[in-house]
């Protein structure tokens, strides 16, 4: 049956939890380690997680699964980046060839990782004046970020590139959580004061333009986002109904996020955010959130970098939850 609007409202409804059971059992393993409670810190609620979502006491890291998707936008024509709009075609074959930050940052990790280029030589509609995507455009969006999930993985790390994205994220964030536009608008590919007014500019008459419509996420995202967000949206959501746990990046793919959350907000859970990116808007949407990011390096880049180097500190919890020795195993005397 092919993917629509309602079937799309649809598979957002019902959502599974994480195993209760096996994340207590998990918890229970950490409070036998030869360690004080607790002394672990974060890394100790990191396996926990990992556990309830995989559904086993000792979560694996063996099949890291990293995917970027890439689109490109309309409204790159009114100025928003520093870039041009056919950077994101150069991009992709610089992924494919291996020689950009994340494709190094999976090597290290020994992360698989795939692109997904959605339509680039059609870029989306300018969304001041048009819905960016029609509903069948964006269903197929959504499709591909759903089927791109359904590989077999342990943790899926999420990534996009598309000029002028960070303006739709801009975009759906301010429909989605309010406040002025300007306070959503960051620099992005490294835009001045004047491009900063253009992208505010940019949101400002898109919200304008679509009005009531911008009460419904699922809206938000069909005439405000692009191609690539619509698929991260897609591949949350897909991870989310296979129990699948996410590291998710920067702005952008916290934008995808955000209409998950707005539609349910549990619908995160699965989730945790690998960095928080310098993007003003980024740090207020984990707020949004109650996420605390593992990493804050002053980082940007997108393309799944950020997440990719939250792997790291993934890696680090699951070694110590299943290699280190209980009290019992090692001889050492518990407290009293």
């Amino acid at each position: 049956m092919p993917l629509d609007m309602n079937a799309i409202r649809a598979l957002v409804q019902d959502l599974p939890r994480s195993d209760s059971e096996v994340a207590a059992a998990a918890a229970g393993r950490q409070q036998m380690l030869t360690k004080p409670a607790g002394s672990l810190g974060r890394l100790e609620d990191i396996a926990v997680w990992l556990a309830g979502w995989q559904g086993r006491e000792r979560p694996r890291a063996d099949r890291i699964r990293a995917v970027v998707f890439a689109g490109n936008h309309g409204v790159a024509a009114r100025g928003v980046s520093a870039f041009p709009a056919e950077v994101t075609v150069q991009m992709v074959a610089n992924f494919e060839r291996g020689g950009a930050a994340i494709n190094q940052l999976c090597r290290l990790y020994g992360a698989e990782l795939a692109v997904v280029p959605l339509d680039l030589d059609r870029p989306t509609a300018d969304f001041t004046a048009a819905p960016a995507m029609t509903e069948a455009e964006f269903a197929d969006a959504v499709a591909a970020g759903l089927a791109a999930a359904e590989a077999p993985a342990d943790i899926l790390v999420l990534g996009e590139m598309g000029i002028a994205n960070t303006t739709a994220a801009a975009a759906i964030a301010t429909a989605i959580a309010g406040g002025p536009p300007s306070d959503w608008c960051g620099s992005g590919t490294g835009v001045d004061a004047d491009g900063r007014s253009r992208k505010a500019a940019a949101v400002t008459a898109a919200l304008d333009f679509h009005g009531a419509a911008l009460a419904d996420p699922l809206e938000v995202l069909r005439r405000l986002g692009g191609r690539e967000i619509a698929a991260l949206f897609g591949a949350l959501l897909g991870a989310r109904r296979r129990r699948l746990p996410v590291l998710l990046d920067g702005y952008v793919v916290g934008a995808a996020a955000a209409v998950l959350h707005a539609l349910d907000p549990a619908g995160l859970d699965h989730c945790l955010a690998g960095h928080r990116s310098v993007e003003p808007g980024h740090g207020r949407l984990l707020d949004r959130f109650g996420m605390l990011p593992l990493l804050d390096l002053g980082m940007r880049l997108g393309e799944g970098s950020g997440a990719a180097v939250a792997l790291g500190v993934v890696r680090a919890a699951i070694a110590c939850h299943d290699g280190m020795a209980t009290f019992g195993e090692a001889g050492v005397s518990d407290k009293d």
